[in-house]
């Protein structure tokens, strides 16, 4: 396969793993690794480093209008940040490393394939934040805001920030590990651990993905992987366009059919991982 081939192959697969995660609230990097690894034949690290570039050019595009809208917590992000970074230079150091062996990561991947499966099918629940009492480090911080509504402002309190930090440490390394924006592991214990409003959460784990872990990881992993990297370019503006656009052509399908298609398709993506895992690896 030429250059040019490749890159207008991962151009395309980039568009539309972005169109599809943006649809669903979650970056492209579920659907990139898999594709990437079985069916272009990139090594890990290299297809990890790539996908890397999509989620962050995708969290970049989505970015403003949450913050125009005022679905990010600023304040919370920041506190948060400092764990998944530090998660992220974790993930770092075991993948160039190379203290992980491949078919752990193969597994590892198989399984937030099937996790995400699950929480695309599963309706998220919106918390009612303000009946209960807030988090004593939540309140020196001054991390409890207010989310804008159809109805009207409405407050919120953040709950259990150390917990959270803690969560976010292990969603930063498994970010760098498998080259996903980990927004099926972020968005989850926003939800239930932070408590947050549904756009709250989802708008603030966009903007930390693109911000720190990885921006950070992609970055370094880039340094340290060899070859392919002339694609960079057309993974980079297809997933741009794809964050954009396809979502907005795919609002018009069903959501409900959209959700369980895209749910089959990421159970569909896990088979091939654990096959590949039980085998050994590559």
């Amino acid at each position: 396969m030429t250059l040019l081939t490749l890159a207008l192959v991962t151009f395309l697969v980039s568009l539309l793993a972005a169109a599809l995660g943006a649809a669903v609230g979650m970056a492209g990097g579920v659907f990139l690794v898999p594709v990437f690894t079985l069916l272009l034949g990139f090594d890990w690290d290299v297809a990890v480093a790539t996908s890397l570039l999509s989620v962050v050019a995708s969290s970049s595009a989505a970015a403003p209008p949450a913050l125009d809208a005022g679905l990010v917590n600023l304040r919370l992000s920041l506190v948060l940040e400092i764990a998944t970074v530090t998660g992220s230079l974790i993930g770092v150091l075991l993948l160039v490393w190379d203290l992980l062996p491949r078919a752990l990561l193969f597994a590892l991947f198989a399984l937030i394939l099937v996790a995400s499966a699950i929480q695309v099918l599963r309706p998220r629940r919106d918390h009612a934040s303000g009946r209960r009492p807030g988090d004593r480090w939540a309140r020196p911080l001054r991390l409890d805001a207010v989310v804008t509504e159809p109805s009207g402002p409405r407050p919120y309190v953040v709950h259990r920030v150390l917990p959270g930090m803690g969560l976010m440490l292990g969603a930063g390394t498994l970010s760098t590990l498998l080259g996903i924006g980990s927004g099926v592991l972020k968005i989850p214990a926003m939800d239930a651990t932070l408590g947050l409003p549904v756009k709250i959460s989802s708008g603030t784990a966009n903007l930390m993905i693109g911000v720190t872990t990885c921006g950070t990881a992609a970055a370094v992993l880039l340094h340290h992987s060899a070859g392919h990297l002339g694609v960079a370019g057309a993974v980079v503006i297809g997933s741009v366009l794809g964050s954009i656009g396809g979502a907005r052509l795919l609002v018009h399908l069903p959501g409900q059919v959209l959700r369980v298609g895209l749910g089959i398709l990421l159970a569909a993506l896990s088979v091939p991982m654990l096959v590949v895992a039980v085998g050994g690896g590559r």
